[in-house]
């Protein structure tokens, strides 16, 4: 009985667009998507989820995942001074697949920005497959993708260095680095599906004390799978973090989550309604319909700029105040 009322609790709150009047918690650049394909052989395809930093001279950065004719991710650097408007943008992928790196055969997938001592510490995730060997059951062209957390480091958005796979051994995404360190550790948010977990490390290298910060809710929007989206922003009431869900079809949300300033695993306060649902044309039709991924947000005189990928295929931008965004937490 409890899983049907579930079921007509999400039948009648959650179909896509029934909920469009209740989300204005954000509000859409109004030249979106700021960012499409182009004509260049290397985002011909799709631009979508990136990742955002601001400078101190007030450039907001944006780190994008680009795919070309050739089905592998890139990334691509744009820049916007106020925020929506795009000033420049690279003509080359700025972060391209390492040579002879296994675990990056098929791309480089979904980065997040944080700014620590100097470096801007990119979190993104490392895409291939397995071999034949570990699956050899399986027919030819059906073998499983490999994911895997990595980090690249860099001071101009010009060169990287690359760190690697700081997660091994384990098919893991959604990673994100909170900006500075708690208890003396860094903190690093990723996903075990379908929950948000974090774990702790001294070095960047090692990392130990895993536990699950939140989990997927049935009857919600988020009730199929949840994962981090930017850096956590540090705030007097302290960690709010914007989050993805999608609900079991498939349609992906964004949300925040409100986690403690001293003990990130603990959560205050959790978006009973989502901040942003697909309802734009660039938002539901696309190479994966029906989706708002957000990996960048920026705080601007108490404004949140969010970044976001929409249907797998543009990037998009919002706004919206910070004062709302905390009134809807419950």
């Amino acid at each position: 009985m409890e899983a049907k009322t579930q079921d007509i609790k999400y039948k009648t709150l959650y179909v896509p667009g029934t909920i469009k009047s209740k989300v204005s918690l954000f509000k859409r650049a109004p030249n979106n998507p700021i960012l499409s394909p182009t004509n260049k052989w290397w985002e011909s395809e799709a631009v979508f989820n990136p990742g955002v930093a601001e400078d101190k001279d007030g450039v907001i950065h944006i780190i994008y995942r680009a795919i070309g004719r050739d089905g592998i991710s890139r990334f691509g650097h744009a820049t916007t001074k106020d925020g929506f408007n795009i000033v420049d943008r690279d003509p080359e992928p700025v972060f391209e697949p390492g040579e002879n790196n296994e675990y990056e055969v098929k791309g480089v997938e979904d980065p997040r920005i944080v700014f620590i001592d100097g470096l801007y510490y990119i979190i993104y995730t490392a895409a291939s497959c397995y071999e034949k060997d570990e699956f050899p059951r399986l027919p030819k062209g059906d073998m499983p993708w490999r994911v895997r957390v990595s980090l690249a480091l860099t001071k101009d958005f010009k060169e990287f260095t690359r760190h690697g796979v700081i997660l091994p051994n384990m098919d893991n995404k959604d990673g994100v680095l909170f900006p500075e360190k708690i208890n003396g550790k860094y903190v690093l948010l990723h996903r075990l599906p379908p929950d948000i977990w974090l774990a702790y490390s001294d070095n960047l290298r090692d990392w130990s004390d895993h536990q699950k910060v939140t989990h997927t809710r049935p009857g919600h929007w988020d009730e199929k799978r949840i994962g981090a989206g930017p850096a956590p922003i540090k705030i007097p009431e302290g960690w709010l973090l914007l989050y993805h869900g999608a609900d079991h079809h498939n349609v992906y949300r964004a949300g925040f989550l409100l986690l403690d300033k001293d003990h990130p695993n603990k959560v205050i306060a959790r978006s009973d309604m989502p901040a942003l649902e697909p309802i734009e044309k660039y938002e539901k039709e696309g190479i994966v319909p029906r989706v708002v991924f957000p990996e960048g947000l920026i705080l601007r005189n108490q404004e949140l700029f969010m970044y976001y990928g929409a249907a797998d295929k543009y990037i998009g931008a919002a706004k919206a105040s910070l004062k709302d965004i905390l009134a809807s937490l419950k």
